[in-house]
């Protein structure tokens, strides 16, 4: 058999979850409108220890389960004797959470009612937009978590290897959150809401009325101001000895590259498609042996994927197909960005690696993203070992550039790749 199975039944039963980039500053673009029965669970669990023992108890006004991080602080206890909840804006509440991450479960009615200011962030921690968002709510927890701020973040899965807690828990600890983390794998909350897009912040007053809400990444000297606003001027927090923060990182340069999905469920856009040769269009769950036309930068269409080799289009993802030993299989593009990132996801306990090249020839150590490294042969190289986005092409500076993925392993599967032009990079 050319794929394993784990992957493809997976892929039938994930969550239907579209996020095509917003302006280029927000994953998601409509409703990921998932089926109305619970989600299946991950194809490929990898739950720690950890993750896994909240799968136990149930949590009250929310339904969801614990999936709880012992080691991580309490930060979102309520004082004893609980105060009674605040009544929270029509339908505007946590329900059906199916895990919870550095906490144990609350509602914000409860949160509240303690006198605390609440602060929902639906992510997903592949979406490189989210991402980029993380450093922001660090300092925004470090500075007013003791003066009232919750910060919730709603984890809603674009992936199916994105709904198992313990992957959810290993991106928190790699990412440094904190925070408390609740998994919304069958977007019941996202639904509430009526969000739609990857990045989303809600802000809730003390009323129970959300007082501010922002899509996408920026604007985060506004939603600190918004913050402090609260805190300051209506539960009467003493915030003059700290400082605001630094304004926003500059907005992605025009004609830079857009997201590229992998999978055949995404694999369209307004203005064309992701894929750049025919036969991946014949029909989904197919297996090709496919010759790339291009070659060079200047052959290949702008934002488009090629492959060489056999390949199977997954619904999630572009699949290698077959075993091979030379690494004359790949993946190619042309990018027009300053970094690159790429959401990969091997079976558990079993790596293998991808040998990258820009323009030809191998990255220098200047060019190159957080993940790579350098085998004997001075290839550029990373060790695919998690299910994450890999930081795999970080230019000095702008620049327009042919990038290959060449690859051996039947487990190697291109979910999507991102792009940035941030000087302080992903």
């Amino acid at each position: 058999m050319i794929r394993t199975a784990a992957r493809a039944r997976g892929a039938l039963a994930v969550l239907a979850a579209l996020a095509l980039c917003l302006a280029l500053l927000a994953c998601g673009g409509g409703s990921p409108d998932p089926a109305p029965e619970a989600t299946a669970t991950a194809s490929k669990p990898e739950a720690t220890a950890t993750a896994a023992a909240g799968a136990a108890a149930t949590a009250g006004a929310t339904g969801a389960a614990t999936a709880r991080d012992a080691s991580a602080p309490e930060t979102t206890a309520s004082p004893d004797p609980t105060p009674p909840p605040r009544p929270v804006e029509a339908e505007r509440e946590l329900t059906g959470l199916t895990g919870w991450l550095n906490s144990e479960p609350f509602t914000i009615g409860e949160q509240l009612g303690a006198g605390r200011v609440v602060l929902i962030d639906f992510w997903t921690y592949t979406c490189i937009n989210c991402i980029r968002t993380l450093p922001f709510l660090r300092e925004w927890h470090d500075k007013y978590a003791e003066h009232g701020l919750v910060i919730l973040g709603v984890h809603s899965p674009e992936f199916d290897f994105e709904h198992d807690g313990g992957n959810v828990l290993a991106a928190m600890e790699r990412m440094g959150v904190v925070w408390p983390v609740a998994q919304d794998n069958d977007f019941r909350t996202w639904r509430a809401f009526g969000n739609r897009f990857w990045p989303a912040k809600y802000l809730f007053g003390p009323d129970g009325h959300i007082r501010y809400e922002h899509f996408g990444e920026g604007k985060y000297r506004e939603t600190e101001e918004k913050i402090r606003g609260i805190l300051a001027d209506e539960l009467g927090r003493d915030l003059s000895a700290i400082p605001l923060g630094a304004t926003q990182p500059p907005r992605e340069a025009r004609g830079q590259t857009r997201e590229l999905y992998g999978g055949y469920h995404r694999n369209y856009h307004s203005s064309g498609r992701y894929a750049a040769q025919d036969a991946y269009y014949l029909g989904g769950d197919r297996t090709f042996e496919y010759e790339d036309p291009a070659d060079g930068r200047d052959a290949r269409d702008h934002n488009k994927w090629y492959v060489q080799g056999l390949w199977r289009n997954e619904r999630e993802a572009i699949a290698h197909a077959r075993e091979t030993a030379g690494f004359e299989d790949y993946l190619a593009l042309r990018f027009a960005s300053r970094s690159v990132n790429v959401v990969l996801s091997p079976p558990p306990g079993d790596p293998f690696v991808v040998v990258l090249e820009i323009d030809g020839r191998a990255l220098r150590r200047e060019e190159a993203g957080a993940d790579v490294a350098w085998d004997e042969q001075g290839r550029s190289v990373i060790v695919v070992d998690e299910p994450r986005a890999y930081a795999i092409v970080e230019l000095p500076e702008w620049g327009d550039h042919e990038l290959k993925l060449r690859v051996n392993s039947a487990d190697f599967a291109m979910f999507a790749f991102t792009f940035g032009n941030y000087l302080e990079g992903a």
